[in-house]
């Protein structure tokens, strides 16, 4: 197909392929486990608060619908493109079949900078981009969620809009809303949270305390920077912290307290400090104990993989890790422990799933039984992905996806092809 092309698309492809060589996939039955069901384009007009009218494009795809509806979130960057998209579509539905989640995958966004926006023209963004996106999504359908340049406030906009077309309230259309509007208790915190608890896991297995351990988070947004709080109230010393404005590194660790009430004024890292500046891609290969990359994809790649000198490499961003740098995990730095990004980061989809399944039923948990509902998961996730890596010798990445790709593929053979 010629409609997906690029770097992160490109990326995709090839791990799925290597992974269709590993679960010996028929080349005819390929196509069809790959490839999105739907791509949807849309053009998103708004008046601007100086009177005159922007386009902005938008973007939605969805993967596959076999297992149920699809879900993912929904970005707002400006290098949103159809085919990164796509990726991440793809992407989400091994995520969701590894943790046996009755979800496809999808993905969406808008290419816009969200912070040249004022808060009025976000808003009319949010709800033209849910209008037009109307006829292709619900709550039986696609469930939209928070993503990069997203949030909260953005999922009520989605949810109100979609709501007064409906004529009622549908708070299950989207997820990762404000509790006020059916959200859930523990969803802010969700991905960053399992991916401390599946650290905590790998620690375990390579008996190493978490108390005295060193961390270094690159991207200090709702994942990084959730993942940095609890590392550090667990006793882990975070020397390093990145965002797209600055890059921090300290070897008696970074004071978390003090740059989150930098972040609450200021909303980026820069600014925070003069001493501690590092260059944002040199921080990646500082020693420490667990390396956690939590901004965006092919941070990691063949020409500086060599150079990581992490024991742990916990990936909170989805595609953190090229195909030639996990060819080069795999053999020459099989020292390092991988959380590849459809295990570690599923903490969000999972919590997602939480908030859906209760607004279908207007039945609402304590953040208590979230947490429990969310460590059970994981650690089930976990489980298999070490068994499956143990019992075939391969790496956790291929048996992360090996999972998510069979199940869907089993899915897809027992339902058939319809007509």
């Amino acid at each position: 197909m010629t409609l997906y092309s690029g770097p992160v698309f490109e990326m995709a492809h090839k791990q799925f392929q290597g992974i269709a060589d590993y679960l010996d996939i028929a080349q005819d039955e390929r196509h069809r486990i790959f490839y999105p069901k739907r791509a949807i384009a849309v053009s998103c007009p708004i008046h601007k608060d100086d009177g005159s009218v922007a386009v902005y494009q938008g973007y939605r795809v969805q993967h596959h619908l076999t297992l149920g509806p699809t879900k993912g979130g929904t970005r707002f960057s400006a290098d949103v493109d159809l085919s990164e998209v796509a990726a991440l579509a793809i992407w989400m539905s091994w995520k969701c079949a590894l943790a046996g989640l009755p979800y496809g995958g999808a993905k969406g966004g808008i290419t816009v900078n969200p912070a040249e926006l004022s808060r009025r023209e976000l808003e009319s963004l949010s709800r033209r981009y849910m209008q037009e996106m109307i006829p292709f999504v619900g709550p039986r359908t696609d469930v939209m969620a928070p993503d990069m340049g997203t949030n909260e406030q953005v999922m009520a906009w989605f949810m109100d809009t979609y709501s007064m077309h409906r004529g009622h309230a549908v708070t299950e259309v989207v997820t990762g809303k404000p509790v006020a509007t059916g959200g859930t208790a523990g969803r802010r915190e969700a991905t960053g949270r399992g991916v401390v608890h599946l650290i905590e896991r790998a620690f375990e297995r390579l008996d190493i305390a978490v108390s005295g351990s060193t961390a270094i988070v690159q991207g200090y947004g709702n994942v990084g920077g959730t993942a940095a709080r609890i590392l550090h109230s667990r006793g882990s010393k975070v020397t390093g912290v990145s965002d797209h404005t600055a890059a921090y590194f300290n070897w008696d660790g970074i004071d978390i307290a003090a740059l989150d009430r930098h972040v609450h004024e200021r909303g980026v890292l820069k600014g925070f400090s003069t001493e501690l500046l590092i260059d944002a891609e040199e921080l990646l290969f500082q020693p420490c104990v667990v390396l956690v990359p939590s901004a965006v994809e092919r941070v990691i790649h063949a020409n500086n993989v060599s150079r990581l000198q992490c024991r742990v490499l916990a990936e909170g961003a989805n595609g953190p890790t090229t195909p030639e740098a996990d060819a080069v995990l795999e053999n020459a730095k099989k020292e390092i422990f991988v959380l590849p990004d459809i295990l570690a980061n599923s903490g969000g989809v999972i919590v997602s799933y939480f908030e859906w399944v209760q607004d279908l039923q207007q039945f609402f948990w304590s953040e208590a039984e979230v947490n429990n509902n969310l460590f059970g998961i994981v650690d089930r996730a976990f489980h298999d992905v070490m068994h499956r890596s143990q019992r075939d010798n391969v790496s956790h990445r291929t048996a992360a996806m090996a999972i998510g790709v069979e199940r869907v593929r089993d899915a897809k053979v027992v339902r058939g092809l319809f007509p």
